[in-house]
């Protein structure tokens, strides 16, 4: 057992620093400027390694934001009244200014959002990502067309709620100036959501 968590824990390992090399090499270069193989090589892997660990280019950065893909159905997981925990979870990020948010003015983390953002084929792949993370709230919320449909919901309000921080963080304006607009965003969000989607806030 304690093999395996290790063997584990240096799996882990790998993906983040192969994932930390690509990350560093794509800020520096620009993503379409360096090879897969110009990756490997940095980080002393082969390329078909690479490939165990990573399908597509894509994933060596979309990995910095993979824990984030089931979150809001752990969020939501026993919860009573799942547009509120989603809420309260928002607001708390907001509080501790997580990245995912947008609300965080460190150098990079706007560096980060600049070249996930500002690249076509990463932006496109980050889709895939929304997918997922829907498709896991659809389930914590039991599955069937009226889950899919608020999860889908769920899930666009946070991301655009994160768009918008970053943009004005990224446009120059100061993360405590944006704060209290974030705040207000995310209640006015949640609320509606809330009071149009009655048979999940009392489920």
């Amino acid at each position: 057992m304690g093999e395996m968590g290790l063997r584990e824990r240096k799996k882990q390992r790998m993906y983040q620093d192969v994932s930390d090399i690509a990350v560093r090499l794509f800020l520096e270069r620009g993503f379409d400027a360096v090879s897969v193989a110009e990756v490997a090589a940095a980080a002393g892997i082969s390329k078909p390694t690479l490939f165990r660990y990573f399908p597509a280019k894509e994933d060596l950065v979309l990995h910095r934001i993979a824990d984030h893909e089931a979150e809001a159905a752990r969020v939501v997981a026993g919860a009573a009244d799942p547009v509120d925990a989603l809420r309260r979870h928002f607001l708390a990020g907001l509080e501790r200014r997580d990245p995912v948010t947008g609300l965080n003015d460190h150098p990079e983390v706007l560096a980060f959002h600049r070249l996930l953002y500002g690249t076509p084929a990463l932006v496109a792949r980050a889709y895939a990502h929304l997918e997922r993370s829907e498709a896991a709230l659809a389930e914590a919320l039991g599955g069937g067309l009226e889950a899919r449909l608020a999860a889908g919901q769920l899930i666009t309000v946070q991301r655009i709620l994160a768009q918008e921080n970053w943009r004005r963080v990224a446009a120059g304006e100061a993360v405590e100036d944006v704060a209290p607009d974030a705040q207000r965003a995310a209640e006015r969000a949640f609320g509606r959501l809330a009071a149009g989607l009655p048979e999940l806030s009392q489920s």
